[in-house]
């Protein structure tokens, strides 16, 4: 889900970005050419799984993150859940 606002009918609604703890984030390049930067969130700071995120980026660093409009949080299902 992309954080952000959606305004409708001169109403503006804020869209709330929510994760969990191994939920892999994605910001987007914002320039032609510009490569996705792609990380795993290791801790929420936030309450409900709201932001600051903690995140191990692919390079092998880590940081508190606040997402932008151009991030995109991919859910992944928790592990040890059998199918």
């Amino acid at each position: 889900m992309q954080a952000g606002r959606r305004v409708a009918a001169n109403q503006e609604e804020e869209i709330q970005m929510r994760a969990e703890v191994g939920d892999e984030i994605v910001v987007r390049g914002r320039h032609v050419g510009d490569e996705d930067r792609k990380g795993v969130i290791i801790e929420v700071h936030g309450e409900g799984g709201a932001p600051p995120y903690l995140v191990r980026w692919d390079n092998g660093h880590d940081s508190v993150f606040m997402p932008s409009s151009d991030t995109v949080v991919e859910h992944r299902p928790a592990q040890g859940t059998t199918g």
